[in-house]
């Protein structure tokens, strides 16, 4: 009888702790800076605060820069944690070399109104394209840059101006490029890797499968990944990189962890690969194995 009452009460602990992983799994994906991010501090005064308008209502404090010289513009999508204010110091490092910059401000994070999700993010970033759109920046002028979590807006986002540009038969372009840093194949490949004891497969709100959607790219993709990635392991982004089309380049920083790149070149990486994108009117990369 006791071996009884242990096993079920064993059942309801089990049950309970998939419960409480089920309702709380946001609050564990998605951990938002709070606080409003301040360019000052951030050391990109010279960006003007803006709000993006998103199609469900939201109007979204991000932050822009316009590019000089005939440069693109980086529509940048930060990973889970924090705010744009963390992401000051790359936006710094493009803008001094005379690329535009967006850096999107999602719900929820920074002081901006309503919850992350997975839709949600990506509708954000929308609101990104429609906004540059408006100012005059072209598709093909436009980079996508992913970083950790934000790979997967980049991506979902890509996928969705490949379909458009291949049913308009030619008059609407495809984005300049991709650029994904620290990239992940799934939120569902990793979280049940880390939750092997749940069915994660059947419980998660937010996939996002990058893995399944990046073969329709058309566009240059670059990717950025530490060999050193605690995080997000560097067999994500080489799997990544083999189920995309060419043209592509794979950078692997080989002491580099998950938040570390731009301390070991991961700038100069991405704007040689950007000049290289666009020389002579953007030619396809010449193809690249990856390490």
């Amino acid at each position: 009888m006791g071996l009884i009452k242990i096993g079920v009460a064993a059942v309801l602990i089990y049950c309970l702790l998939i419960a409480c992983l089920y309702v709380f799994q946001r609050r564990i994906l998605f951990v938002p800076g709070l606080l409003p991010p301040d360019r000052l501090e951030a050391g990109v005064s010279d960006m003007r605060e803006i709000d993006l308008s998103s199609a469900d209502g939201l109007r979204l404090r991000s932050w822009y820069r316009g590019a000089a010289d005939n440069r693109p513009t980086i529509v940048y999508f930060q990973g889970n944690a924090g705010s744009i204010a963390g992401r000051g110091f790359k936006a710094r490092a493009f803008i001094d070399r005379g690329y535009g910059v967006l850096l999107v401000g999602y719900r929820g994070y920074g002081g901006n109104p309503g919850a992350p999700s997975e839709a949600g993010l990506i509708l954000d970033g929308r609101a990104a394209l429609d906004f540059l759109q408006a100012e005059g920046v072209s598709a093909k002028d436009t980079v996508l840059y992913g970083e950790s979590l934000g790979s997967g807006v980049a991506v979902a986002l890509a996928m969705q101006n490949s379909a458009t540009a291949q049913s308009s038969a030619g008059r609407d372009s495809p984005l300049g490029a991709l650029v994904l840093e620290a990239p992940f194949t799934s939120v569902i490949e990793i979280a049940a890797a880390r939750y092997w004891f749940v069915p994660v497969r059947y419980l998660l709100k937010d996939p996002f499968d990058s893995l399944s959607r990046i073969a329709g790219l058309r566009s240059p993709l670059l990717i950025l990944h530490g060999q050193r990635d605690a995080v997000i392991a560097v067999e994500h982004g080489r799997r990544l990189y083999d189920a995309a089309p060419e043209p592509k380049r794979f950078q692997l920083f080989e002491e580099g962890r998950h938040s570390d790149l731009f301390d070991h070149g991961a700038a100069d990486v991405v704007t040689g690969f950007l000049e290289t994108v666009w020389d002579s009117s953007h030619p396809r990369l010449a193809p690249k194995p990856a390490p």
